[in-house]
């Protein structure tokens, strides 16, 4: 231990973790860190070795005995109909059915949709009805033959900490200077401070920002790999994350047929991954999401206010540099049509992800940190009960070039730096000023942008500034652009719009970008196309697909990586029963539609259980289809077979946690989502697409 960790250890006893124990037994599972961490408190709460070894060794017979994994669903059921109970660790869901006026619950891996869950438990846990929760859960068996269900919950107990006791949070945070804090923060969410710069600590401590600061609202482009939705989807149980799909009115903000308040009236953080890919088919969900934005209200019939924030993280796949040069592009490029200026003027800050490392086990700590769940309630508490915005604005100076939404913006971005910094009460003058100095500039970088977009000088005051300690204005720079003169100075200004675009010199050239094995690979990005790296160019992805989510399709996602193809290779270990054949019949269309597929390879798995006749003569019929249309269908078998993915000869590779088989089982074929899977809702489950070099 270090002098860090035996300062934390006298004065937040039973409240630590050595993190190198979560990244141990983080491999292999999917189970977010909170919920590993909570039994690794539970568990291997200890500095003795021998103890610590035991407690992970229960950790380890937790997981194998409670957790469900996707494809042991009916294994999870049968235990619970042979012993008649059983504990898991799962996310747990409640609907209601409006025709049968009653609810279900599901938990995600268990494979029911019909599960009787007393009032109690949806009625003291809101989120359990948006989004899900981490929980505990005892399923019981229910063996009377008149009831439509087989299954109940006969004790649920959610995931996060019982009592928590801010006061001697921030008692304790007195004991420590801002720099030891700073580390402390930065190795509770699993970092070495020590190897990363302070620029790039203050990165990671803004990400956090909107988990503490309401109606907080912040954008981060940048490349893959940097942990961007880390902090949405594994680090705090009151923050939900939307990856791509459809973002509806009803979902986000208010259903009028439920009279609800949608996500923002029930989680601390909405975070939006995939931004490139959000689909708004309503301009009235834009419309709310700008009064929301506004000013934490808006009105549907009703209305309503919220506190949630709400988070933009997506990817950039082109050079920082050639952009911030380039009189056609701006650093906003990826966004879809829809997130306009009015919703960009509603960034408080845009935060450089393209200044991270790539996630790596060099960055990661060995040294204490605190318990994952115990500082996401510290940041809930500050959300909910400590507001600091009167404390900056009495204390900040800003230049004449702010105007309001970057006066707001900026003083909402110093507010979360005190939250999480600052808990015990304020900075010293040069503390203050050093986020008064980050928060500027992560708002210039907003302004910048736009005024790039707009054709006249409504957004021209870009050089942002604040008044020194000293008494002198200080002019707020962007690294990345502070001599770039097409950002500087836009060409619509300096040309008076008179000259046209080609004789710019700042024209964006055909882009070299770094292909999935670090080669190059050409972008031509023609001047005036919608988006970069999307129309023309096929760029590698990595998302989640909710529970819930609508819009993933087989031909969404599969489809543009089969165009050119002329072989692909399925390995489903699970086409075994009438759903899933069907699945592979969508998926076979999907892979007509490209034109360019001659022979289709289906790897198959089966067990003691599976009537291999009976699918062979369903997919015998599916192969004469297939050689109508000149397709060749080969199947194998492989007992031993587990993963699943799909592999194309022009290099793509798409692996899908659940394969093909991520639909939720309508409840009734008369419902909206029977027949059209873009309007079926999803299981979650990881999305990877990747190139390889095609030998």
């Amino acid at each position: 231990m270090d002098a860090l960790d035996n300062k934390l250890n006298e004065h937040f006893d039973g409240k630590l973790l050595r993190k190198d124990l979560l990244h141990r037994i983080k491999k292999g599972t999917n189970v977010p860190t909170f919920v590993l961490e909570f039994l690794l408190a539970k568990f291997c709460a200890s500095n003795d070795e021998a103890e610590i070894q035991a407690g992970m060794e229960a950790v380890l017979d937790t997981l194998q005995e409670n957790y469900v994994r996707p494809d042991e669903a009916n294994a999870a059921q049968s235990k619970v109909a042979t012993k008649g109970k059983h504990r898991f660790i799962d996310k747990v869901h409640v609907r209601y059915v409006e025709k049968e006026k009653r609810h279900w619950a599901a938990l995600e891996n268990f494979g029911s949709q019909r599960i009787a869950i007393p009032e109690k438990y949806y009625r003291d846990n809101d989120r359990l009805l948006e989004g899900g929760i981490w929980a505990e859960v005892t399923l019981a068996f229910n063996g009377i033959e008149e009831d439509d269900y087989a299954f109940y919950v006969e004790d649920l107990r959610p995931i996060q900490l019982a009592r928590f006791d801010f006061e001697q949070y921030a008692e304790g945070r007195k004991t420590f200077t801002r720099d030891e804090w700073l580390a402390t923060i930065l190795r509770s969410v699993g970092l070495e401070p020590d190897k990363l710069d302070k620029r790039v600590q203050f990165h990671y401590i803004a990400r956090l920002a909107p988990l503490v600061e309401s109606n907080y609202n912040y954008i981060e482009l940048g490349p893959r790999g940097t942990g961007k939705s880390y902090f949405f989807s594994e680090f705090s149980p009151y923050a939900t994350l939307i990856s791509g799909g459809q973002a509806t009115k009803a979902t986000l903000f208010y259903n009028n047929a439920r009279r609800k308040v949608g996500l923002v009236g029930f989680w601390d953080t909405v975070a939006f991954d995939e931004v490139g890919g959000i689909k708004v088919k309503d301009p009235d969900t834009i419309q709310i999401m700008k009064d929301y934005m506004a000013n934490g209200r808006f009105s549907r019939g009703v209305e309503v206010i919220a506190d949630a924030s709400l988070s933009f993280v997506g990817n950039i796949d082109l050079s920082v540099e050639q952009i911030v040069n380039s009189s056609q592009y701006d650093l906003f490029q990826p966004l879809p049509a829809e997130l306009d200026l009015a919703v960009m003027d509603r960034f408080a800050a845009y935060i450089p992800g393209w200044e991270f490392p790539k996630n790596s086990s060099a960055y990661l700590t060995n040294r204490f940190g605190f318990i994952t769940d115990y500082l996401a309630e510290a940041f809930h508490h500050q959300f909910k009960a400590t507001n600091r915005y009167e404390e900056v604005s009495q204390r900040i100076r800003l230049g004449k070039a702010i105007e309001g939404r970057d006066e707001k913006g900026i003083k909402k971005t110093v507010c979360g730096f005190l939250k999480v910094l600052h808990p015990d009460g304020p900075p010293s003058d040069e503390e203050f000023e050093e986020y008064v100095a980050y928060a500027v500039e992560a708002r210039r970088r907003v302004k910048e942008q736009m005024n790039k977009r707009k054709p006249d000088d409504e957004f021209a005051r870009i050089n942002l500034s604040y008044i020194g300690a000293n008494g002198e204005e200080v002019i707020v720079y962007c690294p990345e652009s502070k001599h770039a003169l097409a950002t500087q100075q836009p060409a619509h200004r300096r040309r008076g719009g008179t000259q046209p675009a080609e004789e710019s010199p700042f024209n964006l050239e055909p882009v070299v970008v770094a292909g999935a094995n670090g080669g190059p690979e050409a972008a031509a990005v023609a001047p005036g196309s919608g988006s970069i790296g999307e129309a023309d160019t096929l760029v590698e992805k990595h998302f989640t697909i909710l529970y819930g989510d609508t819009g993933h399709t087989y031909e969404s996602i599969f489809g543009p990586y089969m165009r050119g193809a002329k072989r692909v290779v399925l390995e489903e270990p699970y086409i075994r029963q009438n759903h899933q054949i069907q699945n592979f019949v969508r998926f076979c269309e999907t892979a007509l539609k490209a034109e360019t597929i001659r022979a289709i390879e289906l790897i198959i798995g089966y067990d003691e259980k599976t009537d291999m006749q009976d699918i062979a003569l369903k997919l015998e019929d599916l192969k004469q289809s297939l050689l109508e249309a000149d397709v060749e269908l080969e199947v194998k078998i492989n007992k031993n077979l587990h993963d699943r993915e799909v592999r194309l000869d022009n290099g793509w590779t798409v692996k899908i946690g659940r394969g093909l088989d991520f639909y939720q089982p309508p409840q009734s074929w008369f419902e909206i989502g029977a027949s059209d899977l873009s309007l079926r809702k999803c299981l979650e489950t990881k999305v990877d697409i990747f190139r390889v070099e095609v030998g």
